[in-house]
């Protein structure tokens, strides 16, 4: 598939950076501060983020991308029931519920602006090399912010940037991009598969209002008519949220990102609801599912210090997942690193 080999061009040049250079500091803010072990390369690097607060990054490695993994799924699904979060979830499984009445009208109430606007209620997109990223209208760059091939763009353009300046903090957000196309993927695809809700345009072509709803159709079918089932949630305003989450996470000194990034997922919600493709009760969960996950990705990488915040790791950040070969048998296990 495309999007794989895009993920697999990322990772390689992800690989190259094992064996980083000492950088020279600076006086800027954002300091980077190296730390070496006694083959000369850096293990952390510190960034200052205000007066009172440092980040510090590991040196990053490629197969951090997969031993955090199952660590976030768990730590997500958590934080989705525990006491912190658990009222918005309960708020957000609300106000879907109140917003399926009204979907219908929201639907034509948008796709009534979007006439209005001159937008297309069609996407489609022209090759750049071996790749249908360049938008041929209006609403397909808008609904392109949601397509994960963005997230991998964005993620190749900070992994290029890190390995030219030897700057972890741009190499570790590269890395939790990759992750979080993986992790809110695995949360989203399976509620899905269980909603089985159809999408706006499906049902408007069928002359109805509201839409059907088919508890977990067989895989078989659901690969087949894809449109029927796999409207609940939005998967396209989960990715851009979670991605947009672990962005701000790893730079919340750069205060336009998030009045800028939650703009633009303000018109991607708008674009999916005028091209119905997606209904307005497909967003609460969708939403809620995409931060809580880029708060967890970005906070197992960041080691903060300041305002009382001791560096320090949990316990469960030293397993690591390895496979290897025994005999010609593939074996798969865990260590400590000490």
């Amino acid at each position: 598939m495309k999007i794989r080999s895009v993920l697999l061009a990322v990772f390689l040049l992800l690989g190259r950076g094992g064996i980083a250079q000492e950088i020279e500091k600076t006086d800027q803010q954002l300091s980077q501060v190296a730390v070496a072990d006694s083959c000369n390369r850096e293990i952390e690097q510190r960034y200052k983020i205000n007066e009172n607060e440092t980040y510090i990054y590991d040196r990053p490695r490629l197969q951090d991308l997969v031993n955090k993994i199952p660590k976030n799924i768990i730590n997500s699904a958590k934080d989705i029931v525990s006491a912190p979060y658990y009222p918005y979830s309960i708020a957000a499984v609300g106000a879907t519920a109140a917003l399926i009445p009204a979907d219908p009208w929201v639907i034509k109430q948008s796709r009534n602006i979007g006439e209005e606007l001159g937008l297309s209620e069609d996407h489609y997109y022209k090759k750049l090399g071996f790749l249908k990223i360049i938008p041929g209208n209006v609403n397909s760059a808008f609904y392109f912010l949601g397509n994960g091939t963005t997230v991998i763009l964005i993620g190749g353009g900070l992994a290029t940037y890190g390995l030219l300046n030897n700057d972890y903090r741009s190499l570790s957000t590269s890395l939790q991009l990759m992750e979080s196309l993986v992790v809110t993927g695995l949360f989203v695809q399976p509620l899905k598969r269980l909603s089985g809700r159809e999408s706006p345009f499906v049902t408007e072509a069928e002359g109805r209002a509201h839409s059907h709803w088919t508890f977990a159709p067989s895989f078989k079918e659901y690969g087949q008519n894809t449109s029927r089932y796999d409207a609940m949630p939005s998967g396209h305003l989960t990715t851009a949220m979670s991605a947009l989450v672990v962005i701000a996470e790893n730079y919340p000194e750069k205060v336009w990102i998030k009045p800028v990034g939650y703009s633009l997922l303000g018109l991607l919600t708008f674009e999916m609801m005028q091209s119905k493709v997606h209904w307005v009760s497909d967003y609460p969960i969708a939403l809620l599912l995409g931060y809580v996950t880029g708060k967890n990705i970005a906070k197992q990488r960041i080691i903060k210090e300041g305002n009382g915040l001791a560096k320090k790791k949990n316990i469960l950040d030293r397993v690591q997942f390895t496979a290897s070969s025994v005999y010609d048998v593939q074996t798969i296990g865990m260590k400590l690193k000490l």
